[in-house]
């Protein structure tokens, strides 16, 4: 399995939103990240669900993955 097809597959969540954020940024904004945000990217995937929701709703300030969580924002209501 290549990198991107893994990739998908861990931004499969099973709730509508988390899908949501997590694809768009994939199909959106990963392949033009540099490697460390790519990293980033990686390491939010293998938070569990409720810590992640948190992180990505702000709900957890954690700020090595600020910038990140901006992008996935960003992108995910980018038309």
């Amino acid at each position: 399995m290549d990198e991107l097809a893994r990739l998908k597959w861990q931004c499969r969540r099973g709730t509508r939103e988390l899908d949501f954020l997590l694809n768009r940024y994939l199909e959106t904004g990963y392949l033009a990240a540099d490697q460390g945000e790519k990293e980033l990217f990686k390491e939010l995937l293998g938070m569990e669900d409720d810590v992640l929701v948190g992180v990505l709703m702000g709900e957890l300030e954690m700020v090595e993955l600020r910038v990140l969580v901006g992008k996935i924002r960003v992108f995910a209501y980018r038309v």
